[in-house]
């Protein structure tokens, strides 16, 4: 592939899924590391997308963060660091195939959580156990915004305070996961398959795409975020859930 073709797919490609994860607080996250892992394997996959959705979601925090609920984040970051110390003590890395089916059936799960039992994220521990769940998921399916919905999605916050909260969990999470998988890959495997230009390209464009997000999300009625953020989920999620069983056959 050409300089210029690799240049031209990682702008469109971060661009288009820092602009959804923007007005979502989540699903662009899941296509680009879709797409990353068609062409990356595993371990290199995993840090470019870590940095740009570091990116993507540190500058969304940084967009709204009068709108974080900052009481819940003690709890989250003592519950994925718990999470980052067993994960990493028994250096666990997950073939592609569920990689994608572990992607797949996060959506389906979120949705189908009945909302008589569905958690709140400012109950007392809630935000312990998202951030352990969250963070287990993150290191085997690389993405778990999805599964943080169902932590918010039957409370009475704004569609702003939630996709504020879920950038800055979400940026903890992938600032773990950067480290978990650099630490099970040598620094070589991924500077062998992700040019240092490519991360510095992914970084500039996942804050343009951050940024025209915010006029979007202004202007979305919180019934309508609601709405299309299930529906992409649960599609998404199934075009991923095939093609991992598709590649355990």
């Amino acid at each position: 592939m050409s300089f210029a073709v690799t240049l031209l797919a990682t702008v469109l490609a971060v661009l288009g899924t820092s602009f959804l994860s923007g007005i979502f607080g989540m699903l662009g996250g899941l296509i680009l590391l879709g797409l990353l892992l068609l062409v990356l394997p595993v371990p290199a996959a995993m840090s470019l997308h870590a940095v740009t959705q570091m990116t993507s979601n540190g500058w969304r925090a940084l967009l709204w963060h009068r709108l974080i609920l900052w009481r819940v984040m003690p709890g989250y970051i003592l519950g994925s660091s718990a999470a980052f110390a067993i994960f990493t003590w028994v250096s666990f890395q997950p073939p592609t195939a569920w990689v994608y089916i572990g992607m797949g059936l996060v959506p389906m799960i979120a949705v189908l959580v009945p909302a008589h039992v569905a958690p709140d994220i400012r109950r007392p521990y809630a935000s312990t156990i998202l951030g352990f769940l969250v963070m287990s998921i993150q290191l085997v399916s690389g993405v778990a915004g999805v599964l943080v919905d169902i932590f918010f999605f039957r409370t009475d916050l704004d569609r702003r305070q939630i996709v504020a909260t879920k950038a800055f969990s979400q940026l903890i999470g992938h600032i773990f996961r950067l480290g978990y998988f650099t630490l099970i890959a040598t620094h070589a495997e991924i500077d062998a398959e992700v040019p240092l230009w490519v991360f510095g390209v992914s970084i500039v464009t996942a804050i343009a795409g951050a940024s025209l997000a915010r006029l979007v999300l202004d202007r979305l009625t919180n019934r309508a975020f609601l709405m299309w953020t299930r529906g992409l989920g649960v599609l998404v999620g199934a075009i991923y859930l095939v093609r991992g069983l598709y590649l355990l056959i």
